[in-house]
């Protein structure tokens, strides 16, 4: 029987085994941004501690920054200025590469790693953040983890890790129009349950998953820790080697013919072995949206929310709880749902593709005047390419606010955030209670093309009408 890619990499990367289970992995690259630094940095200074291989960190800043007037200093939040002057210090003192807001390219981690070739296949990826898995996009191992950990890979290059097992998750048939990978992802989300992935690492495979771009799969591969799944990976090919090529630190002329031939190995065996496969046919989707409290909380933009007596008995207790903060009803339909918020950016779709697939819903109409819209770009490259394309221009004609590179709207860390009972339609992707700044507000994931539609409509709706 042959081996996965899971296994291939785990087992070129294992130093050592701490039990049947559990084994200490070299980590090939480190991420670090400044929410989940500063604490690692001050447990090394107190043991004097160097980091071990700093070639192998790469720093910026994302979470907190604002994505207005990013560069009048000090900020207004006291704590987002603590954080970023730690980052600039830390990375300073410890000699390690630092995309700062003087940078060209800062940007959102997951974001600035695979457009400046950090990420590469075949490698084990660790960074203080949960949506790491992004990563695994380009056949890599890639694991979110907590500060601790942070300290343990600066000062060691390795972590502890309990073996997982692997499910494949198998797409078939092909997208339809309007349908996007966050809807893809959405829909896995949906069939198998926020804890599906619990224990496994997901092999995201089938002709539909191969024959999505790299940005795309990206989507698909962050949002695996949405289904509780440790990580995700896609299994490298060419499209991996097309967009790898020419990367600022991707390698060079024979390296890189010496790298792919390295890379393809990597990828899971024709007759590899898995715990679990799941198949989805992915002919006859329609748009996803959320419409609870939970990324698996999602139906098609043409389906009602589910009624109480339809769901499974484990799920009555957060659906009733989500129906409570959401404000709706049992069977209503989810389209033509009033927003107030329209949200495209984020570690899950603020690439140069999405705003280009926004921009074409939004090209020629304007936001509703009701709706407060937002395009934050992932990274300041992305930034200047969407100028260069004048995408900027087409959202802002349209009514929308473009902002500089960063996290914004996903999270609470930072000036933009969800007021009182505001109802988002976000390209994000948690719709936790509180995740977007207000313990009352609320959160649609959606598409970015569907986060477009929705602000130009007023209302969710269903992009296929638009395109």
């Amino acid at each position: 029987m042959g081996k996965n890619l899971f296994n291939k990499v785990w087992d070129l990367h294992k130093v050592a085994s701490l039990s049947e289970t559990r084994d200490q992995l070299f980590i090939g690259l480190h991420l670090v941004h400044e929410v989940t630094s500063p604490q690692a940095f001050q447990a090394l200074r107190e043991r004097g501690l160097p980091v071990k291989y700093p070639q192998r960190t790469v720093s910026t800043v994302d979470h907190i920054v604002p994505t207005q007037n990013q560069l009048i200093r000090p900020y207004r939040d006291d704590l987002a200025e603590q954080m970023l002057q730690a980052i600039e210090q830390n990375t300073s003192d410890f000699g390690l590469r630092f995309y700062g807001l003087d940078s060209d390219s800062q940007g959102i981690v997951h974001i600035i790693g695979p457009e400046n070739g950090f990420t590469q296949p075949g490698i084990t990826i660790a960074c203080g953040d949960s949506h790491t898995s992004t990563h695994g996009a380009f056949g890599a191992l890639a694991f979110g983890i907590g500060t601790s950990q942070v300290r343990d890979v600066l000062a060691t290059q390795t972590l502890a890790f309990e073996r997982l097992q692997v499910k494949k998750i198998d797409v078939a048939g092909s997208c339809p129009d309007g349908i996007f990978a966050k809807d893809i992802i959405l829909r896995i989300i949906a069939d198998l349950g926020v804890m599906g992935g619990l224990g496994y690492a997901y092999e995201f495979a089938g002709p539909v998953i191969h024959g999505l771009s790299m940005e795309e799969r990206m989507t698909v591969c962050n949002m695996s820790i949405e289904g509780g799944a440790r990580a995700g990976y896609v299994n490298p090919d060419q499209t991996t080697f097309d967009y790898l090529e020419g990367r600022p630190f991707s390698p060079k002329g024979e390296k890189f013919t010496e790298a792919v031939a390295h890379w393809q190995a990597m990828a899971s065996d024709p007759d590899a072995d898995y715990d679990d496969v799941y198949q989805l046919d992915a002919t006859s989707m329609s748009p996803m949206v959320t419409w609870g409290i939970t990324p698996g909380q999602g139906i098609g933009v043409d389906q009602n929310m589910p009624r109480l007596s339809e769901v499974d008995e484990t799920e009555v207790e957060i659906t009733q709880k989500a129906y409570e903060h959401m404000g709706f009803d049992e069977g209503q339909k989810i389209e033509g749902q009033k927003i107030d918020v329209a949200f495209i950016g984020s570690c899950t779709n603020g690439r140069i593709s999405d705003f280009r697939a926004a921009a074409e819903v939004v090209k020629g109409r304007k936001v509703a005047s009701h709706v407060k819209a937002l395009a934050v770009p992932g990274s300041r490259k992305v930034k200047l390419q969407a100028e260069e394309e004048g995408l900027d221009r087409i959202f802002t004609e349209a009514g929308f606010e473009w902002r500089e590179a960063g996290c914004s709207m996903c999270l609470a860390m930072n000036p933009d955030k969800l007021v009182g009972r505001q109802l988002s339609a976000s390209s994000s992707n948690r719709n936790f209670i509180g995740r977007q700044g207000s313990s009352t507000g609320r959160t649609m994931l959606m598409s970015p093309a569907m986060v477009a539609a929705a602000a130009v409509e007023g209302a969710v709706a269903d992009v296929r009408n638009l395109i």
